[in-house]
């Protein structure tokens, strides 16, 4: 019987909306299809960090916290790529999901909004995939739950730095930042409710119910 893994509580204070039932049966049925995607988004995580790095390296605290986030991320992709060697899962390069696309398309241009922007959407998209593993774990066989649920305490920590780089390297008040916050959110909740034509690691529920 699987054991449920409680998801921490400062990760669903953040988020506006738990993962759909809908998207949990479906990533248990098809697990290819999530490894596969987890480990293009372990490899766009650290793609994301190290642009960080290279967009503000006059930021000091920021660009070395990012370095090591990097460095993490791509430890995380190594063992995912790991896990899908041993199951037969071959690696491929995927686009952007339609969570991604839209919460990037979200970020606004000028500075230092992008930077707030872009600080936000990374806080977001860490939290969920720590919600997701908490979810998804219990559901998945012995290895492999139990690499879900070992990466839990990393991925809370990254959201906290994400959301905390928002809150003092931006130079804007903390009212415009967490109505900013908010707003995304608000986004995020949406994406992740409505049904979604492709199934991925972010995806909402499958679209006409296609669990397979």
């Amino acid at each position: 019987m699987a054991v449920a893994i409680e998801t921490p509580e400062n990760i669903v204070a953040f988020l506006n909306t738990a993962t759909p039932d809908e998207w949990l049966q479906a990533a248990s049925k098809r697990l290819p299809e999530m490894l596969l995607d987890h480990a293009n988004c372990e490899l766009k995580a650290a793609s994301t960090a190290l642009g960080f790095l290279y967009r503000y390296p006059d930021r000091s605290k920021l660009a070395q916290r990012m370095s090591r986030l990097a460095r993490e991320e791509l430890r995380h992709f190594e063992q995912v790529r790991s896990i899908m060697d041993e199951m037969g899962v071959p690696f491929e390069r995927l686009t952007a999901s339609r969570y991604a696309g839209c919460l990037r398309d979200a970020a606004r241009k000028e500075e230092p909004y992008r930077l707030l922007d872009m600080l936000l959407i990374g806080a977001l998209i860490e939290a969920r995939s720590c919600e997701r593993f908490a979810s998804i774990a219990p559901r998945l066989p012995g290895k492999l739950g139990r690499f879900y649920k070992g990466l839990l305490a990393s991925e809370a920590r990254h959201f906290e730095h994400y959301i905390a780089f928002a809150r003092s390297e931006c130079g804007l008040d903390g009212q415009e930042v967490e109505q900013r916050l908010e707003e995304l959110k608000a986004l995020e909740a949406g994406l992740i409710t409505e049904p979604d034509p492709e199934f991925r690691f972010h995806s909402g529920p499958p679209l006409h119910g296609d669990i397979r």
